[in-house]
């Protein structure tokens, strides 16, 4: 006889306690004089100098969207899931999986559905529980499209094309793909492949023209940008710069790149 799922026992979006000991610049005065809030600063600060530039512990950077998981990088996962994956039930123990897997960094139905797959959960168990979650909010392809592409594309200047070729790896549906990166125009393009060239046009200054060309379009294509944009805003860019060579290799490039 199948088990009945109570989803509402789980706490699927678990608080975060507030930061204790942190008072208003009104609480009361110390032996030294100093307020509430005098005395909190200092504590912050102190962590902060404990834990490293930017108070985090060890000096770590904060993840990014799309980065890997503290569960992928061998983490402990909380007790709670453990708990859950060490059950019998496989519907308990794929909500446990999931609900981890998913307190790291959004994931898309297929990334969960490999995982419990990959863990040898029934498909039966994995369809209620993947279905469950997309009922409630937990799973939402559109909504991690939607950020991927605003991640990806501001953070490391992905085009439309490489973004579309990522989120297809990750099981997105061709029409949510579409849809999230629509969001991006070939104006915006041309503003971000301008913003790389320039940032790397220093670089390759005492190369000869052609060999920049190639070098600075070549970066663009392999972020997904047309080979025609490519070559117009790297030769823009050294115009600008007064380097107005030979532009005898454009050609060539063109039909070298395969993107």
């Amino acid at each position: 006889m199948t088990r009945r799922t109570d989803w509402a026992e789980y706490d699927v979006h678990p608080g975060v306690p507030p930061e204790q000991g942190t008072g208003g610049g009104d609480g009361p005065a110390g032996d030294d004089g100093s307020s509430g809030g005098e005395r909190a600063g200092r504590r912050r600060r102190g962590r902060a100098g404990q834990h490293g530039e930017g108070g985090s512990r060890g000096g770590r950077r904060r993840r990014g969207f799309g980065e890997p998981s503290a569960e992928d990088e061998g983490t402990p996962a909380s007790s709670r899931a453990e708990k859950g994956e060490s059950s019998g039930d496989p519907v308990e123990r794929a909500r446990a999986i999931c609900l981890r897997l998913l307190t790291g960094t959004p994931r898309t139905r297929k990334q969960l559905a490999d995982a419990l797959r990959k863990r040898e959960i029934p498909d039966e168990a994995a369809e209620e529980v993947l279905s469950r979650f997309e009922e409630v909010g937990l799973i939402d392809d559109s909504a991690f499209a939607d950020a991927w592409v605003e991640s990806r594309h501001h953070g490391r200047g992905l085009a439309r094309r490489a973004l579309a070729q990522e989120l297809r790896t990750k099981g997105v549906d061709a029409t949510l793909i579409e849809e999230a990166v629509s969001q991006l125009d070939s104006e915006q393009e041309e503003v971000t492949a301008r913003e790389l060239v320039d940032r790397k046009l220093r670089s390759t200054r005492g190369l000869d023209r052609d060999k920049r060309l190639r070098r600075l379009a070549g970066m663009l294509a392999r972020k997904g940008y047309s080979p025609g944009m490519a070559l117009r805003v790297v030769r823009q860019a050294l115009e600008e710069e007064g380097d107005e060579g030979d532009d005898g290799g454009d050609l060539d490039f063109l039909a070298d790149e395969s993107i």
